[in-house]
């Protein structure tokens, strides 16, 4: 069994319009929003073995937060430019080229692929994952490359507004 939990990266700040959509940083609920989704994992007993992000700012410091509270070394972080922008078809190719060694990745990206990929992998059907939103899918397989369309099944589905609602 494979496990890969999904998460949309932070709010983002526009404050300066000089910066790159890259460069873009998290704004005051993004830096918010992070940590306490790393909380709820943690709180899921969740131990990734594995976290890959987009390097654009707003991905890195997302995963970073999450990283903090979920006790994941940010050494470990691996960025990867292809998840930047990525559409659901590169995102599954990242995936499949996933070191076996690792059964439980965490692997944050960009929307609208992030949202795309998890439609496409799993019984999720979403119009748009949320800002921080965080999506676990469990793949049967005991390869990366067994993940495709519709082989996964949802187990987990939580974003930050949830507790405000």
């Amino acid at each position: 069994m494979k496990r890969l939990t999904l998460v949309r990266h932070g709010k983002s700040s526009w404050k300066d319009p000089q910066l790159s959509d890259f460069d873009r940083p998290l704004n005051r609920r993004g830096k918010a929003d992070a940590p306490e989704m790393g909380r709820r994992i943690a709180e899921r007993g969740e131990q990734y073995d594995l976290i890959l992000t987009s390097p654009a700012k707003r991905a890195v410091s997302t995963v970073k937060r999450i990283a903090g509270e979920i006790g994941f070394p940010e050494s470990g972080i691996v960025k990867d430019v292809r998840l930047y922008a990525a559409e659901a078809r590169e995102i599954l190719r990242v995936v499949g080229e996933i070191d076996d060694l690792f059964a439980n990745v965490l692997l944050c990206g960009h929307n609208p692929g992030i949202t795309d990929f998890c439609t496409l992998v799993s019984d999720l059907a979403i119009v748009a994952m949320p800002t921080c939103g965080v999506v676990t899918v469990e793949f049967p397989g005991c390869s990366w490359r067994d993940v495709s369309a519709g082989a996964g099944t949802l187990l987990y589905f939580d974003s930050p507004k949830r507790n405000r609602e």
